[in-house]
């Protein structure tokens, strides 16, 4: 199991630069991931303000991020190198070279602008890994290591307690252990700022379907029902749930589709209503999903 790691410690992030380690510390970290380099003096007075904003937004990225204090006084070789003319300067590095900089203070927001716009050019986040922890934890589920996914996915809650493809991810452990329960339960539970992200409304359409699942009759008889009487609304309806629930989704869409072209208002909508849970519960990629829109669409504006 891939362990999800504690934030890295300050000191770990925001570090003194000197002319004997900025190579090291600026140049060669760099490559890893981008380094915000603040040139300052103790007698600057714009300075004391610009560097704790700027160390507080690169403390809060959690590591997609780190910060090079260099004093000017101490190291002129460095700042007449990289032509600082006036202080505070800022620069930011990624790959060695300079990506991005501005000089002078800046208010509190556009400073969470600028980490945030260095962070997303050097192809990086500010969630401290948390992404490719989740992508870990999605692997873990596909392989079957429940155990393994349901641990990271917690642990990323406990880091962010906002990450709502985390809880989506935990929520998707339980569903594919049959414990439809306890995956509302953690869905139900993730704050309510974050209850309508497309990845929890995923999951609960996901749930949707497979508390119909438990309750779906065999294919055979619904299709039987359908085949003796196409018009027979209920057992269409049947059948689809039927289909769905043994994983054939494109046929459930087919059978939606063509219930909804019969009696679009049969059951209050109900064709309608289901076709959009199936659509939610699927990937919005999926051609079963991009086919069946596509063919909804042109029967409502027909």
């Amino acid at each position: 199991m891939m362990e999800l790691g504690q934030a890295p410690a300050v000191g770990d992030l925001i570090m003194d630069v000197s002319e004997a380690n900025f190579m090291q510390d600026v140049v060669d970290a760099s490559q890893e991931v981008p380094v915000i380099v603040d040139f300052w003096a103790p007698w600057c007075g714009p300075c004391k303000t610009l560097g704790p904003a700027l160390e507080a937004e690169v403390t809060a990225a959690k590591g997609a991020v780190k910060m090079a204090k260099i004093n000017v006084d101490e190291n002129q070789m460095i700042a007449g190198q990289m032509r600082v003319q006036s202080i505070p300067t800022v620069y930011a590095f990624f790959k060695g070279q300079p990506i991005d900089g501005f000089q002078g203070a800046l208010p509190p927001s556009e400073i969470k602008a600028f980490v945030a716009r260095v962070i997303e050019a050097s192809g990086g986040a500010a969630d401290g890994g948390l992404g490719d922890a989740v992508a870990a934890a999605e692997e873990m589920l596909t392989e079957g290591a429940y155990n393994d996914a349901a641990q990271t996915f917690s642990a990323i809650i406990e880091e962010d307690e906002n990450f709502a493809a985390a809880y989506a991810g935990l929520a998707k452990v339980h569903l594919a252990l049959d414990e439809i329960d306890q995956a509302e339960a953690v869905l139900n539970g993730a704050p309510a700022t974050i209850s309508t992200d497309a990845a929890i409304e995923a999951v609960f359409a996901q749930i949707d379907l497979a508390r119909q699942a438990q309750n779906a009759g065999p294919v055979a008889e619904f299709q039987a029902a359908v085949d003796a009487d196409e018009n027979n609304h209920q057992a269409r309806f049947d059948l689809a749930q039927a289909l769905q629930a043994n994983g054939d989704y494109e046929g459930a869409v087919a059978q939606l589709l063509e219930l909804f072209r019969r009696d679009r208002e049969w059951n209050d909508g109900a064709a309608k209503t289901q076709l959009f849970t199936v659509f939610d519960a699927l990937d919005p990629k999926d051609p079963v999903v991009l086919n069946g829109r596509r063919k909804l669409s042109s029967m409502i504006f027909a």
